[in-house]
């Protein structure tokens, strides 16, 4: 299973990439492959020797965020480039998704189950705004995107601990707070397609955020930390941004996180 959902990392086509992992989740929930927690896997290497990871397509043209042109959401442009932002976060959550997967042995089988679950969903997620997507007559690629999602992912490489802690339930939890304004914005602008598609998104991603909880603390118990002041001092040690309100506080308690946690959501770190 780890051996596979590297492939499906590897793959380009975003497409391909949403059916592998699909049909990676079958296989997994009939038993028709198998687990190997334990293998060390080395990571992929390109010509020049840096990391061949993550496989995506020529385009979204990855541009720093300050450097996102500013659309309007009731231009058609804008309306796509908002749909077009959406997927690619999707498309980069399956990415990280397998990244867990595949990269950290010696873990309980359920975590390993539970990520592959998380990749199928965020590859439904994207199946779906692509199509939403095409609909309005543009295809994932056509607008430029940042990277932030996956440069948190790489820095994270070398830790389950990190990355359950910055990853999931730091920046895919945005996601809770970003998604009702989002939703707001496109029932004005008269997209309730778009709409139906997040309102799975959210509920999905409440799923995933509680995973990301999840582990984390089973980590932070196995080693013996305390997760409040664990989770700040990677977030210190990391740069991650920090959080600004409005926040989703009723998603984000039914995603697993304390009080003393949402609490502390604006505190500087």
């Amino acid at each position: 299973m780890r051996a596979r959902a590297l492939q499906a990392l590897l793959l380009c086509e975003p497409d391909e990439k949403a059916a592998a992992v699909a049909a990676l989740l079958q296989a997994w929930q009939d038993g028709s492959v198998k687990l190997d927690a334990h293998t060390v896997v080395d990571e992929p290497l390109d010509e020049c020797g840096a990391s061949a990871l993550p496989g995506r397509p020529a385009t979204p043209r990855l541009v720093a965020p300050r450097d996102l042109p500013q659309r309007s959401p009731n231009t058609p442009q804008g309306h796509a480039a908002l749909i077009h932002a959406v997927a690619h976060i999707e498309f980069n959550a399956i990415n990280l998704a397998l990244d867990a997967v595949w990269r950290f042995p010696g873990m309980p089988e359920a975590f390993y189950a539970d990520w592959l679950r998380v990749a199928g969903e965020e590859a439904l997620h994207f199946s779906l705004l692509q199509a939403h997507l095409r609909s309005l007559g543009h295809a994932y690629g056509d607008f430029e995107a940042h990277d932030g999602l996956w440069m948190m992912t790489a820095k994270t490489a070398h830790d389950a601990l990190a990355r359950m802690a910055l990853v999931p339930r730091l920046l895919e939890a945005r996601g809770l707070d970003a998604t009702p304004p989002m939703q707001a914005r496109l029932r004005r602008a008269g997209d309730e397609r778009a709409v139906q598609i997040l309102d799975i998104i959210l509920r999905d991603e409440v799923g995933h955020v509680e995973v990301g909880n999840r582990w984390f603390r089973h980590l932070c118990a196995q080693r013996g930390l305390e997760p409040l002041s664990e989770f700040r001092a990677l977030a210190r040690a990391h740069g991650a941004p920090r959080l600004k309100p409005p926040f989703n506080l009723e998603a984000r308690r039914r995603a697993g996180f304390e009080a003393e946690e949402i609490n502390a959501l604006d505190q500087p770190y």
